[in-house]
Protein backbone atom coordinates (compact mmCIF):
# COMPACT_ATOMS: atom_id res chain seq x y z
CA UNK A 1 0.00 0.00 0.00
CA UNK A 2 1.56 3.35 -1.03
CA UNK A 3 2.51 5.36 1.91
CA UNK A 4 0.36 8.19 1.61
CA UNK A 5 -2.86 6.29 0.61
CA UNK A 6 -2.00 4.12 3.91
CA UNK A 7 -1.77 7.56 5.97
CA UNK A 8 -4.85 8.78 4.63
CA UNK A 9 -6.44 5.83 5.65
CA UNK A 10 -5.16 5.88 9.56
CA UNK A 11 -6.39 9.24 9.86
CA UNK A 12 -3.26 11.13 9.37
CA UNK A 13 -2.65 15.04 9.29
CA UNK A 14 -0.82 16.38 6.13
CA UNK A 15 2.82 16.06 6.07
CA UNK A 16 3.79 20.00 6.64
CA UNK A 17 0.21 20.72 8.85
CA UNK A 18 2.91 20.77 12.50
CA UNK A 19 4.47 23.96 13.18
CA UNK A 20 6.57 26.02 10.56
CA UNK A 21 10.32 25.49 11.36
CA UNK A 22 10.95 29.43 10.91
CA UNK A 23 14.42 29.43 11.48
CA UNK A 24 15.10 26.83 8.76
CA UNK A 25 12.70 28.49 6.54
CA UNK A 26 14.22 31.84 6.66
CA UNK A 27 17.78 30.32 6.34
CA UNK A 28 16.96 29.08 3.36
CA UNK A 29 15.26 32.36 1.92
CA UNK A 30 18.20 34.73 3.03
CA UNK A 31 20.77 31.99 1.46
CA UNK A 32 18.25 31.65 -1.97
CA UNK A 33 18.41 35.97 -2.01
CA UNK A 34 22.41 35.56 -1.67
CA UNK A 35 23.34 36.09 1.67
CA UNK A 36 25.98 33.61 3.07
CA UNK A 37 26.22 34.21 6.22
CA UNK A 38 22.96 32.44 8.33
CA UNK A 39 21.82 34.42 10.97
CA UNK A 40 22.68 32.85 14.55
CA UNK A 41 19.73 32.88 16.54
CA UNK A 42 19.53 33.51 20.45
CA UNK A 43 19.80 29.72 22.38
CA UNK A 44 20.13 29.18 26.38
CA UNK A 45 20.33 26.22 27.92
CA UNK A 46 19.11 27.64 31.39
CA UNK A 47 15.52 29.59 31.63
CA UNK A 48 14.75 31.96 34.54
CA UNK A 49 11.53 31.66 35.78
CA UNK A 50 9.73 34.04 38.88
CA UNK A 51 6.29 32.28 40.05
CA UNK A 52 3.29 34.98 40.22
CA UNK A 53 3.71 36.72 43.75
CA UNK A 54 0.00 37.24 44.10
CA UNK A 55 -2.93 36.30 42.50
CA UNK A 56 -4.14 37.45 39.04
CA UNK A 57 -6.95 39.57 40.95
CA UNK A 58 -4.65 41.64 43.04
CA UNK A 59 -2.53 41.96 40.08
CA UNK A 60 -1.69 44.71 37.53
CA UNK A 61 -0.94 43.94 33.69
CA UNK A 62 1.22 45.16 31.00
CA UNK A 63 0.71 44.20 27.70
CA UNK A 64 4.30 44.71 25.44
CA UNK A 65 3.84 44.71 21.39
CA UNK A 66 6.38 44.85 19.22
CA UNK A 67 3.44 46.74 16.69
CA UNK A 68 3.70 50.30 15.50
CA UNK A 69 2.07 52.93 16.19
CA UNK A 70 0.58 54.22 12.45
CA UNK A 71 1.79 57.55 11.19
CA UNK A 72 -0.15 58.48 7.69
CA UNK A 73 3.10 60.33 6.64
CA UNK A 74 5.34 56.76 6.57
CA UNK A 75 3.81 55.16 3.82
CA UNK A 76 1.59 51.50 3.48
CA UNK A 77 0.72 50.06 6.69
CA UNK A 78 -2.47 48.85 6.44
CA UNK A 79 -4.04 45.79 4.92
CA UNK A 80 -2.27 44.67 1.94
CA UNK A 81 0.92 46.68 2.47
CA UNK A 82 3.87 45.65 1.55
CA UNK A 83 7.09 45.20 4.32
CA UNK A 84 7.30 48.89 5.21
CA UNK A 85 11.02 49.42 6.67
CA UNK A 86 10.25 53.10 7.04
CA UNK A 87 7.44 52.71 9.70
CA UNK A 88 10.02 50.75 11.34
CA UNK A 89 11.07 52.15 15.31
CA UNK A 90 14.25 51.45 16.91
CA UNK A 91 13.13 52.90 20.39
CA UNK A 92 11.19 51.53 23.36
CA UNK A 93 8.36 53.36 23.82
CA UNK A 94 5.09 53.16 26.00
CA UNK A 95 1.42 55.11 24.96
CA UNK A 96 -1.49 55.85 27.53
CA UNK A 97 -3.93 52.53 27.26
CA UNK A 98 -6.47 54.65 27.72
CA UNK A 99 -6.29 56.76 24.28
CA UNK A 100 -7.66 55.21 20.81
CA UNK A 101 -5.05 53.05 19.26
CA UNK A 102 -4.04 52.22 15.81
CA UNK A 103 -1.06 49.58 16.09
CA UNK A 104 0.04 48.06 12.73
CA UNK A 105 2.69 45.72 11.79
CA UNK A 106 3.64 46.41 8.00
CA UNK A 107 7.13 47.53 9.27
CA UNK A 108 7.86 43.71 10.00
CA UNK A 109 8.25 40.52 8.13
CA UNK A 110 4.90 39.26 8.94
CA UNK A 111 2.60 36.68 6.71
CA UNK A 112 1.56 38.34 3.96
CA UNK A 113 -0.39 36.23 1.94
CA UNK A 114 -2.17 34.69 5.18
CA UNK A 115 -2.19 36.75 7.85
CA UNK A 116 -5.25 39.16 8.60
CA UNK A 117 -3.64 43.03 8.95
CA UNK A 118 -6.65 45.00 9.25
CA UNK A 119 -8.36 43.77 12.88
CA UNK A 120 -5.73 44.75 15.65
CA UNK A 121 -7.16 42.09 17.85
CA UNK A 122 -5.02 39.63 15.85
CA UNK A 123 -1.97 40.85 17.03
CA UNK A 124 -2.74 43.48 20.14
CA UNK A 125 -5.27 41.16 22.87
CA UNK A 126 -6.14 44.75 24.48
CA UNK A 127 -9.76 44.22 24.12
CA UNK A 128 -9.75 40.74 25.19
CA UNK A 129 -7.21 42.28 28.59
CA UNK A 130 -9.68 44.65 29.22
CA UNK A 131 -12.99 42.29 29.54
CA UNK A 132 -11.04 40.22 31.54
CA UNK A 133 -10.48 43.39 34.10
CA UNK A 134 -13.75 43.86 33.74
CA UNK A 135 -15.20 39.79 34.71
CA UNK A 136 -12.64 40.20 37.27
CA UNK A 137 -9.35 37.88 36.13
CA UNK A 138 -7.38 41.22 37.10
CA UNK A 139 -7.17 43.68 39.31
CA UNK A 140 -6.83 46.20 36.39
CA UNK A 141 -4.40 46.89 33.40
CA UNK A 142 -1.13 49.21 33.20
CA UNK A 143 -1.58 52.88 32.46
CA UNK A 144 0.69 52.13 29.63
CA UNK A 145 1.20 49.78 27.06
CA UNK A 146 5.01 48.99 25.85
CA UNK A 147 6.56 49.13 22.73
CA UNK A 148 9.69 46.75 22.01
CA UNK A 149 11.69 47.46 18.97
CA UNK A 150 12.33 44.02 15.96
CA UNK A 151 16.24 43.72 16.49
CA UNK A 152 18.79 41.70 14.60
CA UNK A 153 21.23 42.14 17.57
CA UNK A 154 20.54 40.68 20.66
CA UNK A 155 22.97 42.67 22.40
CA UNK A 156 21.51 45.69 22.05
CA UNK A 157 17.72 43.79 22.78
CA UNK A 158 19.25 42.77 25.67
CA UNK A 159 21.39 45.59 27.22
CA UNK A 160 19.57 49.01 25.71
CA UNK A 161 16.16 47.84 25.06
CA UNK A 162 15.30 45.37 27.78
CA UNK A 163 16.36 47.86 30.71
CA UNK A 164 14.37 50.60 29.47
CA UNK A 165 11.18 48.77 29.22
CA UNK A 166 11.95 47.24 32.84
CA UNK A 167 12.15 50.56 33.87
CA UNK A 168 8.73 51.94 31.93
CA UNK A 169 7.16 48.77 34.06
CA UNK A 170 8.26 49.51 37.16
CA UNK A 171 7.43 53.17 36.92
CA UNK A 172 3.63 51.86 36.01
CA UNK A 173 3.51 48.88 39.54
CA UNK A 174 3.59 45.98 36.88
CA UNK A 175 3.66 42.78 38.52
CA UNK A 176 3.10 40.28 35.18
CA UNK A 177 3.70 40.86 31.40
CA UNK A 178 1.65 39.71 28.57
CA UNK A 179 4.50 39.56 25.02
CA UNK A 180 2.77 39.16 21.44
CA UNK A 181 5.54 39.35 19.20
CA UNK A 182 4.64 39.39 15.10
CA UNK A 183 7.86 38.76 12.67
CA UNK A 184 10.22 35.74 13.66
CA UNK A 185 12.99 38.47 14.81
CA UNK A 186 10.34 39.67 17.36
CA UNK A 187 9.70 36.28 18.38
CA UNK A 188 13.72 36.46 19.39
CA UNK A 189 13.26 40.00 20.95
CA UNK A 190 10.27 39.39 22.89
CA UNK A 191 12.22 36.07 24.29
CA UNK A 192 14.99 37.78 25.44
CA UNK A 193 13.27 40.49 26.80
CA UNK A 194 10.90 37.73 28.68
CA UNK A 195 13.83 36.28 30.21
CA UNK A 196 15.31 39.72 31.45
CA UNK A 197 12.19 40.63 32.94
CA UNK A 198 11.89 37.13 34.56
CA UNK A 199 15.66 37.77 36.12
CA UNK A 200 14.01 41.13 37.41
CA UNK A 201 11.45 39.64 39.21
CA UNK A 202 8.45 40.15 36.81
CA UNK A 203 6.59 37.39 35.64
CA UNK A 204 5.68 36.85 31.71
CA UNK A 205 3.85 34.85 29.17
CA UNK A 206 4.31 34.77 26.06
CA UNK A 207 1.53 34.71 22.70
CA UNK A 208 3.06 33.78 19.60
CA UNK A 209 3.28 32.13 16.54
CA UNK A 210 6.61 31.06 15.66
CA UNK A 211 7.45 27.97 18.04
CA UNK A 212 10.44 27.09 16.66
CA UNK A 213 12.35 30.39 17.86
CA UNK A 214 10.40 30.78 20.78
CA UNK A 215 11.30 27.67 22.21
CA UNK A 216 14.93 27.64 20.71
CA UNK A 217 15.88 30.36 23.22
CA UNK A 218 14.30 29.29 26.27
CA UNK A 219 11.51 31.02 27.55
CA UNK A 220 9.56 30.70 30.84
CA UNK A 221 5.63 30.19 29.47
CA UNK A 222 4.85 30.29 25.85
CA UNK A 223 1.46 29.80 24.41
CA UNK A 224 1.47 29.11 20.87
CA UNK A 225 -1.23 29.25 18.54
CA UNK A 226 -0.26 27.64 15.25
CA UNK A 227 -1.47 31.01 13.28
CA UNK A 228 0.09 33.10 10.66
CA UNK A 229 3.03 35.17 12.35
CA UNK A 230 1.22 38.99 12.79
CA UNK A 231 -1.93 37.13 14.57
CA UNK A 232 -0.36 35.34 16.97
CA UNK A 233 -3.05 36.48 19.29
CA UNK A 234 -6.50 35.67 17.67
CA UNK A 235 -8.58 34.48 14.69
CA UNK A 236 -9.58 37.95 12.75
CA UNK A 237 -12.76 39.33 13.92
CA UNK A 238 -13.31 36.70 16.47
CA UNK A 239 -13.94 37.81 20.10
CA UNK A 240 -14.73 34.59 21.42
CA UNK A 241 -11.07 33.56 20.26
CA UNK A 242 -9.54 36.49 21.86
CA UNK A 243 -11.08 36.18 24.61
CA UNK A 244 -10.14 32.48 24.90
CA UNK A 245 -6.54 32.77 23.78
CA UNK A 246 -6.18 35.45 26.72
CA UNK A 247 -7.77 33.31 29.21
CA UNK A 248 -5.19 30.58 28.14
CA UNK A 249 -2.20 32.88 28.66
CA UNK A 250 -3.26 34.44 32.23
CA UNK A 251 -4.11 30.20 33.01
CA UNK A 252 -0.53 29.73 31.96
CA UNK A 253 1.09 32.47 34.45
CA UNK A 254 -0.61 31.08 37.22
CA UNK A 255 -0.16 27.22 36.75
CA UNK A 256 3.51 26.70 34.96
CA UNK A 257 5.24 24.63 37.32
CA UNK A 258 8.56 25.77 35.71
CA UNK A 259 10.65 27.46 33.00
CA UNK A 260 10.17 26.62 29.31
CA UNK A 261 6.43 25.88 30.16
CA UNK A 262 4.75 25.94 26.50
CA UNK A 263 1.06 25.03 26.19
CA UNK A 264 -0.94 24.65 22.68
CA UNK A 265 -3.74 26.48 21.74
CA UNK A 266 -6.34 23.88 20.20
CA UNK A 267 -7.47 26.74 17.75
CA UNK A 268 -7.08 26.36 14.71
CA UNK A 269 -6.06 28.87 11.27
CA UNK A 270 -7.87 26.71 8.88
CA UNK A 271 -9.42 23.52 7.97
CA UNK A 272 -6.29 23.92 5.16
CA UNK A 273 -3.32 23.42 6.42
CA UNK A 274 -1.41 24.34 3.12
CA UNK A 275 -1.29 28.18 4.14
CA UNK A 276 2.03 27.00 6.28
CA UNK A 277 3.75 26.29 2.86
CA UNK A 278 3.35 30.09 1.80
CA UNK A 279 5.91 31.90 4.32
CA UNK A 280 9.82 32.57 2.85
CA UNK A 281 9.64 29.29 1.04
CA UNK A 282 12.39 29.64 -1.41
CA UNK A 283 10.83 26.49 -3.32
CA UNK A 284 7.85 28.32 -4.50
CA UNK A 285 9.83 31.75 -6.24
CA UNK A 286 10.98 31.75 -9.48
CA UNK A 287 14.00 32.99 -11.03
CA UNK A 288 12.28 36.78 -11.30
CA UNK A 289 10.61 36.82 -7.71
CA UNK A 290 13.89 36.13 -6.26
CA UNK A 291 15.61 39.06 -8.26
CA UNK A 292 12.61 41.40 -7.52
CA UNK A 293 13.00 39.89 -3.69
CA UNK A 294 16.90 40.59 -3.11
CA UNK A 295 16.17 44.21 -4.69
CA UNK A 296 13.43 44.83 -2.30
CA UNK A 297 15.49 43.31 0.68
CA UNK A 298 18.54 45.35 -0.26
CA UNK A 299 16.47 48.46 -0.18
CA UNK A 300 14.72 48.09 3.00
CA UNK A 301 18.39 47.31 4.42
CA UNK A 302 19.58 50.55 3.55
CA UNK A 303 15.99 52.39 4.36
CA UNK A 304 16.09 50.95 7.63
CA UNK A 305 20.28 51.71 8.30
CA UNK A 306 19.47 55.24 7.76
CA UNK A 307 16.46 55.30 10.25
CA UNK A 308 18.61 53.57 12.78
CA UNK A 309 21.39 55.94 12.28
CA UNK A 310 19.11 59.02 12.52
CA UNK A 311 17.15 57.38 15.42
CA UNK A 312 20.49 56.72 17.48
CA UNK A 313 21.29 60.67 16.73
CA UNK A 314 17.97 62.36 17.94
Amino acid sequence: MAKDVESSELGFAQEWDQPVRYMERTRSYYLGLGYENPYVWAHYSQVPFTPLRKPLRESILGLITTAVQFVPDKGPQGAGAPYNAAAKFYQPYKSPINQKQDLRIAHVGVDRKNANMEDMSCWFPLAAARRAVEVGRLRTLSPHFYGLPTNRSQRHTLEVDAPLILEMLRADNVDVVVLIPNCPICHQSQSLLARYLEQAGISTVIMGAAKDIVEYCGVPRFLFSDFPLGNAAARPNDVASQDYNFELALRLLESAPAARTTVQSPLIWSLDPSWKLDYSNIEKLSEEELARLRSEAEQARVTARELRLKSLGS
